[in-house]
Formats: C-alpha cells, structure tokens, sequence
C-alpha cells in the first residue's frame, strides 16, 4: 500500500491475542499457536520498518499470565528466547534497537540475561525501536513511577511533577505515546496495557486471531489510521 507518511503514527501498539483460539480451532496444542503467532511478529517488525514507523510495542506477556498452566508458561519463554536468538542478525542488519519493559526481574535469570544482551547489543540504532512488554501491567507500572517519585522528590532530585516529569518515570519514558493500538481476536478491551500512555490512542479492532494478522492485516489497520481525524479532545468540528 501506498501511505501518505506524514499521517502515520510514530508509534504503534500491538496487543497479539488470540493464539490460544487459533491453535484450539485447529485441535492443536496452545503452544502451537504461539509458535505461528511468531511469525505473524516477523512480519509485523519487518512491515513497521519498511514503512518506516520509528517505534512498535508489542504486548508479549502480561502479569496475569504467570497463572496459566506451567507448561504453557514455560513454552512461551522458551519461544522468546529462540526468537531473541534467531531475531538477533535480523535486528543487527536492519538497525533496530530492542526493549523489553515490564517487571523484569519476575523472569527466568537466564532469560533476563538475553534480553539484557539484546538491548546492549543494539542500543545504538536508530531505524526502529522494538519494545516487547513481558511480565507487564499498566497499574503496576504507574505505581513503579510514583513510587519512583516519591523517592526523588524526598532526596530533593525534583521539586514538583507535572505530567511530562511523571512521564519520565515510566517504562516508555524516552518514547511517544502510542498513536495506534491494534488488538486482535476481537476483543473490546485494553487489557491492562499501556494505560498511562493510552490517553488519547486511536484503537483499531479485528476479529482476526493473532497467527493469522500478517503484513496486509497491518497494512489495512494502519490505511484506517490515516482516515482518522484526532482532536485529542478538543471541540474542533470537521
């Protein structure tokens, strides 16, 4: 597709749902439908870069996930460290900068090395900045900055907070807000994602399942984006 760029977002948040159904309507293993959902984030990595789209966050993990059944836990963070490993040339080549946000420290010691290996590694490209959020939650993030906060404001580092300095204090800190999210499966909800920043993000919904959004699924979600007029509240008529 033809975009006009100066109508895309800066930013694009992803909430990747729906492995589980496509992998049950198959009769196949959950795993499974994580393992085509790999895929489906190739395309959107590679198809943000293309086009020429500075930032991409990704919803990979939430803290509410550490309650599904072992096994399917244990193969999600096997699949992320496969996907670092393989992905890694990919990001090198291509100058895309790798992060991960969330609560960091509830993952595997080895798999937290990786990530750190990552990040280090392409900390200096510019093309593409790719956030992958893993063991992540939008309440607790915002109690993590006032927390945060707090702190500096009683050994004297700040002297007031208004909303840019609170903004400093979250995961996303040197980023936009998001302009777009998109979530898959269907579902009418933010789930827990991103709500600090989410204050005026245009949200886009498909009933297409994960596995199966690749790079036209994108594309179509992105073309709606530049239809859309954003007054960020303001009374301005069309």
């Amino acid at each position: 597709m033809d975009f006009e760029q100066e109508k895309l977002p800066l930013h694009v948040a992803i909430i990747m749902d729906g492995n589980g159904r496509w992998a049950t309507q198959r009769d196949l293993p959950r795993i499974e439908g994580h393992i085509a959902g790999i895929e489906s984030v190739r395309e959107a990595v590679t198809a943000t870069r293309e086009i020429g789209i500075p930032y991409l966050t990704l919803y990979a993990f939430s803290k509410e996930n550490w309650s599904r059944p072992k096994e399917e836990v244990q193969g999600l963070l096997h699949l992320l460290e496969l996907y670092l490993l393989k992905e890694l040339p990919m990001m090198m080549e291509h100058e895309i900068r790798f992060m991960a946000i969330g609560a960091l420290e509830d993952l595997p010691k080895k798999l937290q090395v990786m990530l750190d290996d990552v990040m280090e590694k392409t900390k200096r490209h510019k093309a593409l900045t790719l956030n992958i959020a893993l063991s992540y939650s939008g309440r607790q993030e915002i109690l993590h900055a006032v927390r945060s906060v707090l702190r500096d404001m009683k050994a004297g580092r700040i002297k007031r907070i208004d909303e840019r300095v609170f903004a400093r204090y979250l995961y996303t800190a040197a980023m936009p807000d998001p302009d777009l999210l998109i979530r898959t499966s269907g579902e009418m909800r933010l789930s827990n994602f991103l709500l600090w920043q989410m204050a005026y993000t245009e949200i886009y919904v498909t009933e297409t399942l994960w596995p199966d959004f690749r790079r036209e699924a994108y594309e179509e979600a992105l073309m709606e984006f530049t239809r859309r007029e954003r007054r960020f509240g303001s009374l301005k008529e069309y």
